[in-house]
């Protein structure tokens, strides 16, 4: 009667335990997914090196790129941003072009660098998101991160439980080795090449800048670092309590956040922001007493976050009552400085006439740090205004005519005047979307289009309409940004024959894509109007 008794008992403890064990395989199980390794287009390399083996050395000007990080157009004081003075920035612009409708091909960070570099769209090699170098290993890590790490609500949220790329796939990430990028072409051409600043677009072994062209390299590979170490004395910091500056600050400077000169580790004790100009300045003199021509990728990180500033610029603001502001304000303004110090450099060297200098950001302004794009709509992250419409200025002291140019234009651009100024053939085996800025004069590129793709965001531009397109939510916004460039008024009601031909346009557009090569691990959330949006990251 007692072991009948007990035979049900003890079946359901053994049921009970075959479900929790198989609840815990299922949660440990790994997502990881064979399929998603990234293969190499073997083709487009093999053309890419026969391209490659065709480059003959060439006089041309010396070429710098300085690029700053999330900046808003509206942050340099030539444009009519009134938040601070950046007259060095400025003077790029007043001797030679400014032009007033710029725009970057992603509203993130390495995306957008990776079409700067080789002046094409990212989305043609399916560079569609920001490298990542970890991905939750199974469902208890995803669940664990998704409910106690972040926070449930908020800005940053995990993106949906999905299949993940095996660990060693990771180093395949960032742009694809196939992509013919222009300091691969300049150096070939005889051009002394050097990265300084930030890399972010890779971090394998044949994607950091040494394996890319530049000959030199000094900088870090992640998309952050610090501007100065935790313990350093006479800088004033703001911290944000959203989850990316804690891993920033947690991050400090190891790993990918390590200051590297050419791959070796080393221990800066300068500011950033005036290091990069340190190291880009002693590349100058160098080059100019050799009589050598040189390709400068000069990529500050200033002002993305953290935000991190030397006392005697925080000191210049003391009107500005917000904390965070005054210590982002005050990083502009030390950058405006560094850059000033690179043009002047320019000058002492007899090279202001012999030297093609650009000046940009890789996208808009962070709103998430608590900054703005005002009058643009909304920041970094985004397709609007705010996120996609950056400050660029050109200038080649005696070669091309001081103007404003008032026609839209891309980040992707610089690649193409580059190649032209120095007389090289554009590679003719894969499209280069870019143009030639120097023959660019108001209403001589109308009709051009401009795309975006983030997955399921899209958007485009001509003349002076512009469409985003969001499949997750349903929605569809058309503005007429030649009068309303803050976009405040959706027409897409109004004029439903320019939304459909400006899609069928995207549609065609897409056709020559490829698919985003890996997948990503959060997306930011923001509102628009009465609709809360989710951007992948």
């Amino acid at each position: 009667m007692i072991g009948a008794a007990m035979k049900p008992h003890r079946i359901l403890i053994i049921t009970a335990a075959i479900v929790l064990a198989a609840a815990c395989a299922w949660l440990v199980w790994p997502l990881t997914d064979e399929r998603l390794v990234i293969v190499a287009d073997e083709r487009l390399r093999a053309r890419k090196n026969d391209y490659l083996s065709g480059v003959r050395p060439r006089r041309g000007p010396n070429i710098i790129l300085l690029l700053a990080d999330d900046l808003s157009v509206y942050d340099v004081s030539r444009f009519g941003g009134t938040n601070l003075a950046t007259p060095n920035i400025d003077a790029i612009g007043a001797e030679g072009v400014t032009f007033t409708r710029a725009y970057c091909t992603s509203p993130i960070c390495a995306p957008s660098r990776s079409s700067l570099l080789t002046g094409r769209y990212h989305q043609r090699t399916g560079f569609e998101l920001q490298p990542m170098n970890r991905y939750p290993k199974n469902r208890l890590e995803y669940y664990a991160y998704k409910n106690f790490i972040l926070p449930r609500t908020g800005e940053w949220q995990i993106a949906p439980l999905a299949p993940v790329p095996p660990e060693s796939a990771y180093a395949a990430q960032g742009m694809p080795s196939e992509e013919i990028s222009l300091p691969e072409i300049l150096s070939r051409a005889g051009f002394a090449t050097a990265c300084i600043g930030k890399w972010h677009l890779g971090y394998g072994s044949d994607r950091i800048p040494t394996a890319r062209g530049f000959r030199d390299q000094y900088g870090f590979y992640e998309a952050f670092t610090l501007y100065a170490p935790v313990n350093a004395t006479n800088i004033v910091s703001s911290r944000h309590t959203y989850f990316s500056d804690r891993h920033m600050w947690a991050q400090e400077r190891k790993g990918l956040s390590a200051i590297r000169k050419n791959g070796v580790i080393i221990d800066e004790k300068e500011y950033l922001t005036f290091a990069i100009a340190r190291e880009v300045n002693d590349h100058i003199r160098t080059k100019a007493s050799a009589g050598s021509p040189f390709f400068l990728y000069a990529a500050f990180n200033a002002p993305h976050t953290p935000f991190q500033v030397p006392v005697s610029y925080y000191d210049k603001f003391r009107h500005i009552t917000d904390h965070n502001r005054r210590v982002y304000y005050a990083m502009i303004s030390a950058l405006d400085d560094a850059i000033g110090s690179i043009t002047r450099t320019l000058s002492e060297c007899g090279l202001d006439e012999n030297t093609l200098v650009f000046f940009a950001s890789d996208n808009g302004a962070a709103t998430y740090a608590g900054v703005d794009n005002l009058p643009l709509r909304q920041g970094k992250f985004t397709f609007f205004e705010g996120g996609v419409r950056v400050p660029m200025m050109m200038r080649w002291k005696g070669h091309i005519a001081p103007r404003t140019v008032d026609a839209p234009v891309s980040l992707m651009d610089i690649y193409a005047t580059s190649m032209a100024s120095v007389g090289i053939p554009r590679p003719k085996d894969r499209p280069i979307d870019g143009v030639d800025l120097s023959r660019l004069e108001n209403g001589s590129d109308r009709g051009r289009m401009l795309f975006w793709r983030t997955l399921y965001v899209r958007a485009a531009i001509r003349d002076q309409w512009k469409i985003i397109v969001d499949d997750r939510a349903g929605r569809t916004w058309l503005y007429d940004i030649g009068n309303d460039p803050g976009e405040h008024n959706d027409r897409a009601a109004e004029h439903p024959d320019v939304v459909n031909a400006m899609k069928k346009s995207i549609a065609d557009w897409e056709r020559g894509l490829t698919p985003a090569r890996w997948p990503r691990v959060m997306d930011f959330r923001y509102r628009v109007d009465d609709t809360y949006l989710l951007f992948p990251l």
